[in-house]
């Protein structure tokens, strides 16, 4: 089944949900804080379980205690409701 880009209504009304994350570059992104870097790689570990299992991976860069998340559909050519599922997973993480 194809991916399709969110429209501007659409991408509204999930951003409206999705607390802390918000538009950067045309992608979801959003700044992910730890006590330290344990606690990063092991949010990393899961995310990354999650991205394997419904082959969808996120541009993330971490240093020390936080981890940079922007997600954004190659195949949609923008956002998509698949990314909107994983902002949420990864919310609730």
């Amino acid at each position: 089944m194809p991916v399709t880009r969110l429209d501007h209504q659409q991408l509204q009304q999930a951003l409206d949900t999705l607390e802390g994350w918000q538009l950067r570059d045309e992608k979801l992104y959003r700044d992910f804080r730890f006590d330290d870097f344990k606690q990063a790689f092991a949010f990393m570990t899961r995310a990354a379980l999650w991205a394997e299992q419904h082959n969808h991976h996120p541009e993330w860069f971490n240093v020390y205690n936080r981890v940079e998340v922007s997600l954004t559909t190659h195949d949609a050519d923008g956002i998509s409701q698949l990314d909107v599922n994983f902002a949420r997973f990864l919310s609730a993480l």
